[in-house]
């Protein structure tokens, strides 16, 4: 299927490690692309393996993470690519300074909160982060012992615990169609 003349976009879906975030930006991906649009999904754990090679998990360092992975996604989003950014991204500041980063050259951004329970998080514990965690061979755990800055006027909230992937990648298309970016 050749690609569809589209606007791009940057959809930052930020919430607690396990939530969800990269699990939905994957299952809209396929949605979009079967429907002949361009996307990337620029998950946090493959962008810091590269592109932020060598930073820690300092604030400092989790802010410059965020701005390197929200510049390429404003990047993307002005060639008319549909960036779906699955990213903690604990800080309000830091995902503030991408929305305005987008607001200045006028690239739509769209701010999720995956807001799932940091205890059925906990369950899924997809990486063995909380499990690490509270054996006390990992600090520093994102809304656990770490802070996580809810976000406070987000586009859309999606409560995973109360939905089935399909469902959550469903809202978040709508929202999309609502907003005039399909």
């Amino acid at each position: 299927m050749t690609a569809v003349v589209q606007q791009g976009c940057t959809v930052w879906l930020t919430g607690l490690p396990s939530s969800g975030k990269t699990t939905i930006a994957t299952a809209l991906a396929e949605r979009l692309r079967g429907d002949g649009h361009r996307v990337e999904v620029l998950d946090g754990d493959v962008i810091r393996s590269f592109l932020s090679a060598g930073l820690g998990f300092s604030r400092e360092d989790r802010d410059t993470n965020v701005q390197r992975i929200g510049l390429v996604a404003e990047i993307l989003a002005r060639n008319r690519i549909i960036a779906l950014v699955p990213v903690i991204a604990p800080y309000r500041a830091s995902r503030e300074a991408v929305r305005k980063r987008h607001e200045q050259s006028g690239t739509p951004y769209l701010e999720v909160h995956v807001a799932t329970p940091v205890e059925v998080c906990a369950k899924r514990d997809v990486k063995g982060l909380y499990a690490r965690q509270a054996a006390g061979e990992l600090t520093g755990l994102t809304g656990v012992d770490d802070p996580y800055e809810v976000p406070e006027f987000p586009d859309l909230r999606i409560e995973t615990q109360n939905q089935t992937v399909r469902e959550s990648a469903v809202m978040l298309h709508a929202l999309l169609i609502v907003r005039g970016l399909l």
